[in-house]
């Protein structure tokens, strides 16, 4: 049995959309106002754990599709950049999906894909487990694609004899839209008070 390690080192991985998604069912907010940076110190200090990295994964809309988002995204990441937070961006993919209206018409909408975010994240984890970068992967996700993740730093901690821990960290209410964390994860539940202590005041959006 791996010995615990007391000290361990943390990092944080951080699903821009995901985190945004489920922040704005459980606690109303309608823009991804949260600061990547204060969310993971604010993790680790409450378990104890040495904050030694953020890294952030999003899509960004098409400038022609949306330049609003595209400007706020391009700002935002700049900024994330220069805090020292290592970003990997995708642009979306657009795909046209038919729904059915009340009277029974039908329209085409285009709806966003992300596309190699969550392969991305999860490959990112392995690689560093597997390189002895931290001793617990905090992911800021709900997607439970990424049980298959945790179950992999399984096997390089029994491979390696190494102590690793996964932590599945999201927001928690009563409005939440699913109450579960990452399965095969340690959990950890933001209620509103905790995330709103993490906000970015600032605004990304681009000067008209």
């Amino acid at each position: 049995m791996p010995m615990e390690p007391e000290s361990k080192r943390a990092v944080s991985f951080i699903d821009g959309q995901n985190l945004f998604r489920h922040a704005m069912d459980a606690f109303g907010h309608h823009h991804p106002n949260y600061d990547p940076a204060k969310l993971a110190a604010a993790v680790c200090a409450a378990n104890g754990w040495l904050h030694v990295g953020v890294r952030f994964y999003t899509g960004v809309p098409d400038a022609d599709r949306s330049p609003m988002w595209h400007g706020y995204w391009m700002r935002r990441l700049t900024a994330m950049r220069r805090a020292g937070i290592v970003v990997t961006s995708r642009r979306l993919r657009y795909r046209i999906e038919r729904i059915r209206l009340a009277d029974g018409a039908t329209h085409d909408v285009p709806v966003q894909r992300e596309k190699g975010i969550d392969l991305r994240l999860g490959l990112d984890i392995v690689r560093m487990a597997r390189n002895g970068e931290f001793d617990v992967a905090v992911i800021f996700s709900q997607d439970q694609d990424l049980a298959e993740v945790a179950r992999e730093i399984r096997d390089i901690s029994r491979a390696r004899n190494c102590w690793l821990k996964v932590v599945s960290a999201f927001p928690h209410g009563p409005d939440a839209s699913s109450s579960r964390g990452i399965d095969r994860t340690d959990w950890f539940r933001m209620d509103r008070e905790f995330y709103d202590a993490c906000l970015d005041p600032r605004d990304y959006r681009p000067r008209r």
